[in-house]
């Protein structure tokens, strides 16, 4: 037998060699064209803000590349995880040739173009992320050959046409996510043999028909969205028998139907059912009380009828409830059974028909209640007195009652109100003065009651005030100087009252105010020259007062006016010429008056059915169809008019031609740069062509509603271009203001070739003229759900979606996105362009609050350093606060200028105060506050809201360990000292943009260790201790091998895989055994562990599992040292396992042995490694400290 088994070994060997030479080629081959397809990929890339794949080369296997992983067999590619990178470019299609990969994750990045149809080459795919790209085009169907797929997330691309039928055969699908996409047609009834679903979403498309009813197939779903689609018709009630349903959202569609009674009882692990704005009809099943998971319910803009159910009460995790506009005509009293719904967060039952008397047990709703809407219903009663219960309300809206009474004077602890409605009650007694206290109030509306007395003085507290509606009251005396606020934008209206007195010289204050209404009152006095500083004003009532005087010539400044009703008060004087500049007046009111003279002529007072002047008996002149006597003048002979003509003429018209020649020459550089914007030519204008008529329609005329900010050259609408379509921004400019036009043209030349994920995308322009022949221009972007970075920072009309902090996370990764946007525009065109205007305000946020910059209407091109003609900073626009020093001294535009607005931003960002904040003097700025204020004193001048609560993973808590808040301190001082170099007061002490990204990105991959990356580094933990193990058992235990020291070589490869994998984790203990992904991957390891643990549980046999073979060339001891390692990381307490640092020292102390024994050299060893005595040895110290 020894014999024959030293006959045996050589051949065994033989063939293993053999079989080697003849494989390696081929793997070789293989192994390359991987490489081949990665280079390819990067090849495309044209922007890598990270440089992450610049490590992308020859001098690493292409396995250790970031991103990738391989096989630990064949070495071939099955994992390309390039996500987050913002990445630019088209995916190459050699991506096709990665032929065993398995996940391909590139979401969140700008990929562009159309997703390569060779993808359906990777037959092993199973998971495929692209979500957040720019991919166009059609569904890749290629993707539908992809058979082992699991998880298919393509959101938030721009992919159109037909969802493909094809997408049944991949029977193992389980995630489908479409969401916001421009697809089509109709929902394949073919998805409803996806028998392994679980996922489906298919919302914000533009979808249309019925839904199938073979989607009711799908049992093992638990997450169904199709909202906000055009679809149509009944509602398959198989959907609403799915049991494993936990989200079902089909709002805003046209479906019909009835809701069944059982529904909460087949649907009972429902947690969100969206249903809003639908045409569904019949009674709200009382069984929602039966899904006890419901945290949201909203089922509003439905025809539903019927009673409410009471047993809504039973809900304790109920957040949001919206049951709005349905006609249940339900007493008010049911309300009193939400009282246990003790998460409620959001209630409306606006026009619901309810009626009643309000009953006191409204007041015991949750404290958490932020949203209350009882609106247009046929509620009675008073407010009760307890309504200060409600300390976290943000909006109240009781309007459109039958309500009485007094206001409860407790009103005024509510201090984060924002929007309070009490408009058409019948409310009485008088405005509490305790309204004061709110000083977040935005929206005050108490019109159309009986309220009386005068107007608080202490509403000059609410800062934030926006709207004061007090009209069809009661009110007497003084308006107050107070209450005349600088922060009312959209309307002061008090009309119908018994107010007296004169308005307060201070009226000029309100600049933004669009709407202000005092008619109907008992106001006497001049009209205040001020009022003409109301820039903003569209919208003038003031008749049915005693007003007497001349009309101010200072009304003639507002521009936007449409409507000036100054009828029946007792004016008088003459008819400011100023007011027929105003070009968008369309009722100019100053009928019965006592105004005398000439009616002006020209602009509003050319069209009789613009302007009124009856009940005026000394008028005259003005245009024939008025109908007005002559004004009276001074007869001339023939002779002596002739005469004073022709002198006239012979000096006029040699001056009108010189004037006119000197501005045909100051016109033509403007006329080359407008060419940009009228040309026909489809290459000069990138955009496509949109009409003052689209435009006006889409923002519903330039309504109040529809604004959403203004600035000094332009008023911002949020719109509409066709139904359907997402939201855009439209930017009119004011051309009255002096350079709006040169401000039109430099933003227009500046973003036309400019294309960057952090630039606010520009969609079209319109250069026209409106309705009343007057030049208008307009911009079209993008819209940006979340607003600008300045409402966030400084809480400013935060919706209540959005009332959390920024933390963190969320601040460092808007600097960086800045900082990209800065570089792009520094560096990575032909020409530098300079913003020059880099303020809180201009940046934007979408709804993944990934930052954007906008507002290049300040923004300069960089010219050459040698051409005379590079532009200097004299007459500078830019923001106080913002601007860099050298710019108010003539200083030559350049990049530093835009560094230091962002060292500002950067300060402004983590600290919560604006550089303008009253604190800063001549003597003192916000540089220099966090300047003399670090490093001790860091944690004193940061925002405090970003260190209250650990949200998604932030980085800094409340209840921080002592290490954890130094790690805190040392994060905020690295970027708050950025912030300070960048701000440096000489230009030539700031960072670059480049250096800006790259330290930023330092700090970010530092300090930020969210839960995501904790749990993934505790998971790769888990699974390379039990591939260590793998190894061991591998190398030590088969019976055969054909390597002359597995011993030595699987020791070493697991050392080194832990030392490359763990080596940031070391001490983390290892919980449990489960591994969350790559099941098939393990199963052979579970088999070996479970066949070799009654052998590792008994010592004595841990030689047992030796392979023979072996024997030969090592000690038994060293075997078995090898084996007990193994059974050390398989213990079924985790407590008992010993730490990934011992575990390496072990595996490097056996590895030793092996080198001294192969060598059999007798020289001494300088390793510091444990061996496997000693790891034992620290584990039963471990056990004892347990």
């Amino acid at each position: 037998m020894a014999h024959a088994k030293k006959i045996f070994r050589p051949g065994f060997f033989m063939s293993v060699l053999l079989l080697m030479n003849f494989t390696a080629p081929a793997s070789a081959a293989t192994n390359e064209t991987d490489q081949h397809a990665l280079l390819d990929i990067k090849k495309l890339i044209t922007q890598d803000p990270f440089e992450v794949l610049n490590s992308w080369d020859n001098s690493v296997h292409f396995c250790n590349w970031p991103g990738v992983a391989c096989s630990n067999l064949h070495q071939r590619v099955t994992v390309l995880n390039i996500s987050s990178l913002k990445l630019v470019g088209p995916l190459s299609p050699s991506v096709g040739n990665l032929s065993f990969l398995k996940t391909l994750s590139i979401h969140d990045n700008n990929f562009h173009g159309e997703i390569p149809q060779e993808i359906g080459k990777l037959f092993r795919l199973q998971y495929f992320r692209s979500a957040n790209n720019s991919f166009e085009g059609e569904f890749p169907i290629n993707l539908t050959s992809c058979i082992e797929l699991r998880f298919i997330d393509l959101r938030g691309n721009s992919l159109s046409g037909r969802i493909p039928v094809e997408l049944s055969t991949l029977s193992r699908l389980r995630v489908l996510n479409l969401l916001r996409n421009n697809f089509s047609g109709k929902i394949p009834p073919s998805l409803g043999n996806l028998s392994s679903l679980e996922f489906l979403s298919l919302s914000k498309n533009s979808l249309e028909g019925s839904i199938p009813i073979e989607i009711g197939k799908l049992d093992k779903l638990y997450y169904l969205a199709l909202s906000s689609n055009n679809l149509s018709g009944i509602f398959p009630v198989e959907i609403f028998n799915i049991s494993s349903i936990q989200t079902l959202s089909i709002t805003n569609n046209k479906l019909s139907g009835h809701f069944p009674p059982s529904l909460g009882v087949t649907l009972p692990k429902l947690t969100e059912f969206l249903a809003d704005i639908n045409q569904f009809s019949g009674s709200i099943p009382a069984s929602f009380a039966n899904a006890s998971r419901l945290t949201k319910l909203t089922i509003g803009n439905n025809s539903l009828t019927g009673p409410i159910p009471r047993s809504f009460g039973s809900l304790q995790e109920l957040q949001i409830l919206h049951l709005g506009q349905n006609s249940l005509a339900t007493d008010i009293s049911f309300i009193t059974s939400l009282t246990n719904c003790t998460s409620l967060r959001v209630l409306s039952l606006s026009s619901t028909q309810i009626g009643g008397v309000l009953p006191n047990s409204v007041v015991n709703l949750s404290t958490t209640l932020e949203y209350l809407w009882l609106d247009d219903n046929y509620i009675s009663g008073g407010l009760p007195e307890g309504i200060d219960n409600y300390l976290n309300l943000v909006f109240l809206d009781l309007s459109m009652n039958s309500l009485t009474g007094n206001l409860p004077n407790s009103i005024g602890q509510l201090t984060k109100l924002q929007v309070v409605h009490l408009f058409q009650n019948k409310f009485s007694g008088k405005i509490p003065p305790s309204f004061g206290n709110i000083t977040n109030l935005q929206m005050l509306i108490l019109e159309d009651n009986l309220l009386g007395g005068s107007i608080p003085v202490s509403l000059g507290n609410c800062s934030n005030l926006r709207g004061l509606h007090l009209a069809k009251n009661q009110l007497t005396g003084f308006l107050p100087r107070e209450v005349i606020l600088s922060s009312l934008t959209v309307g002061l209206i008090l009309d119908d009252n018994q107010l007296t007195g004169s308005l307060p010289s201070e009226m000029g204050n309100m600049k933004s105010l669009v709407t202000l209404v005092i008619a109907g009152n008992k106001f006497s006095g001049g009209i205040p020259d001020s009022l003409g500083d109301c820039l903003m004003l569209e919208r003038l009532y003031m008749e049915g007062n005693s007003f007497v005087g001349t009309i101010p010539s200072s009304l003639g400044n507002l521009k936007s006016t449409q409507i000036i009703d100054l009828s029946r008060n007792n004016l008088s004087g003459i008819i400011p010429a100023s007011l027929r500049n105003l070009s968008l007046m369309e009722n100019l009111n100053l009928s019965f008056n006592m105004l005398e003279g000439e009616v002006p002529t020209g602009g509003v007072f050319n069209n009789l059915g613009k302007f009124s002047v009856l009940g005026n008996h000394k008028l005259c002149g003005g245009i024939k169809s008025l109908n007005l006597s002559a004004c009276p003048g001074v007869p001339k002979k023939q002779g002596q008019h002739s005469v004073r003509v022709m002198i006239i003429l012979a000096i006029t018209v040699p001056l009108f031609i010189i004037l006119l020649i000197a501005c045909i020459y100051a016109k033509l550089p403007v006329k080359s740069s407008n060419h940009l914007l009228h040309s026909n030519s489809t290459d000069e204008n990138p955009y496509p062509r949109i009409s003052y008529r689209e435009i006006f329609q889409s923002t519903s005329g330039f309504s109040v509603e529809n604004m959403i900010g203004e600035g000094r050259y332009g008023c911002v609408y949020k719109g509409v271009l066709s139904p359907g379509e997402q939201n855009v921004a439209v930017k009119v400019l004011k051309l009255q203001e002096r350079g709006a036009t040169k401000s039109f043209l430099a933003e227009c030349e500046a973003i036309r070739n400019l294309r960057h994920r952090n630039l606010v995308k520009i969609i079209t322009t319109c250069s026209s003229i409106d309705l009343e022949g007057n030049d208008f221009k307009a911009l079209v972007y993008e819209f940006m759900q979340k607003g600008s970075l300045e409402t966030w920072l400084h809480r400013i009309s935060l919706g209540h979606d959005d009332v959390k902090k920024l933390n963190p996370h969320l601040r460092l990764n808007i600097a960086i996105d800045v900082a990209l946007a800065l570089d792009y525009l520094h560096h990575h065109g032909k020409t530098p362009i300079i913003h020059c205007d880099l303020k809180p305000s201009n940046i934007l946020l979408d709804d993944n609050l990934c930052a954007h910059l906008s507002d290049f209407g300040l923004a300069k091109f960089l010219s050459p350093p040698e051409s005379t003609s590079t532009s200097r900073s004299s007459g500078f626009g830019g923001t106080i606060g913002y601007i860099a020093p050298e710019y108010g001294m003539g200083g030559r535009v350049s990049t530093q200028g835009d560094m230091y607005s962002f060292g500002i931003l950067l300060l402004e960002l983590f600290t919560g105060k604006r550089p303008t904040n009253s604190m800063f003097t001549e003597n003192s700025s916000l540089h220099h506050y966090v300047k003399t204020s670090l490093p001790n004193l860091v944690m004193e001048i940061v925002d405090p809201d970003m260190l209250m609560t650990e949200e998604n993973g932030q980085i800094m808590t409340d209840q921080a360990s002592d290490s954890s808040k130094m790690r805190t301190e040392e994060f905020l001082v690295r970027v708050l000292r950025m912030g300070v170099v960048c701000s440096s007061e000489l230009p030539d002490e700031r960072m670059d943009s480049r250096d800006v990204i790259r330290e930023l990105q330092a700090i970010k991959e530092t300090f930020q260790v969210t839960k995501e990356r904790k749990m993934k580094r505790r998971q790769d933990c888990r699974l390379y201790v039990i591939r260590f193990a793998e190894y061991i058992l591998n190398g030590v235990t088969y019976k055969a091998s054909w390597m002359s020291d597995p011993i030595k070589y699987r020791t070493s490869l697991a050392s080194q895989l832990l030392k490359r994998g763990c080596e940031k984790v070391t001490g983390f203990y290892l919980d449990d055994m489960k591994i969350s992904g790559g099941r098939d991957d393990m199963a052979s390891m579970e088999e070996n562990r479970l066949q070799s643990r009654p052998f590792l549980k008994d010592r004595r046999k841990f030689v047992q599992m030796v392979d023979p073979l072996l024997e030969g060339c090592f000690s038994v001891r060293s075997l078995h040292h090898a084996v007990a390692i193994t059974a050390m990381c398989l213990q079924e307490q985790s407590s008992f396992r010993p730490l990934i640092s011992d575990i390496v020292m072990a595996l490097e102390f056996l590895a030793s042995q092996a080198d001294s024994s192969d060598s059999q050299e007798g020289g001494s060893h300088t390793r510091t490694s444990s061996s496997p005595s000693q790891l034992e040895g620290k584990l039963e110290n471990r056990r004892r400290g347990l």
